[in-house]
């Protein structure tokens, strides 16, 4: 487990292998991750956006952006969390993933990035 703590705002993200597949004659790797958002801080806020930047071993990057997170754009208030889970395909069993959240301070009507921690994505027959 991964964990960061921006503006009082803790990320923690687990991952998992979930198998191989083939598609387009091309084998794909799937993994699984599950975040949790904690509101540590003294001030309610939400989540209006995602920023994703998604490396793999063969030197593919691809970014996504999007609204809120599976479909959601929570609200916490302090000492609340959010949890999901989520996952993305590579073409090679090793890989990353880092990014941002865009975020709303309610109490003091502001935007703020709360930052996701680099976590590595690995297929488990793959290692040394």
């Amino acid at each position: 487990m991964v964990q960061q703590v921006t503006s009082g705002i803790k990320i923690s993200v687990e991952t998992n292998f979930e198998g191989t597949f083939y598609k387009n004659y091309k084998v794909h790797f799937a993994f699984g991750y599950k975040v949790t958002i904690e509101n540590q801080s003294k001030d309610s806020v939400q989540l209006n956006s995602r920023h994703w930047k998604i490396l793999d071993a063969l030197n593919k990057e691809e970014i996504i952006e999007g609204e809120g997170v599976i479909g959601k754009k929570p609200v916490l208030k302090p000492g609340e969390s959010h949890t999901y889970n989520s996952g993305c395909l590579l073409t090679s069993p090793f890989g990353a993933m880092q990014g941002h959240y865009n975020m709303v301070n309610f109490t003091k009507a502001s935007k703020f990035k709360v930052y996701i921690p680099t976590f590595k994505l690995s297929a488990p027959f793959a290692l040394n």
